[in-house]
Order: C-alpha cells, then sequence, then structure tokens
C-alpha cells in the first residue's frame, strides 16, 4: 500500500520539472514484484483494488 500511494504521489510530481520518472519506474517495479502477489503477480482485480485504496489514501 505504502508504495502505491507513493506511486501516485511520483505520479503527480511528473507536471514538476524535476526529473520524476526514476522514481516513478523503481515504485512501479518495487509494486509488481512485491512478494505479497507471488511468483504471477498480481491480477487485475488485484491491482484494481490496490489502486483504488491507494487513491483515497493519497495525498492530493
Amino acid at each position: 500500500m505504502t508504495a502505491q500511494v507513493a506511486w501516485y504521489d511520483a505520479y503527480r510530481r511528473l507536471t514538476d520539472p524535476a526529473p520524476g520518472g526514476r522514481s516513478l519506474q523503481r515504485l512501479s517495479l518495487l509494486i509488481a514484484t512485491h512478494p505479497y502477489w507471488g511468483p504471477e503477480g498480481p491480477s487485475p482485480a488485484a491491482r484494481m483494488a490496490l489502486r483504488e485504496q491507494a487513491r483515497r489514501e493519497a495525498r492530493p
């Protein structure tokens, strides 16, 4: 959850002149390969559930 919330924060900062893409790539990899998902990764429904919950917790 923490990584997904941070991903949303990094995504918002992409419009900032400072380079945020590397942070976004690193967080995307962290989320996709987290041990919670198991060897096959998250199902589409699980990813959407994570995104929705993180979106509610992300700072505006």
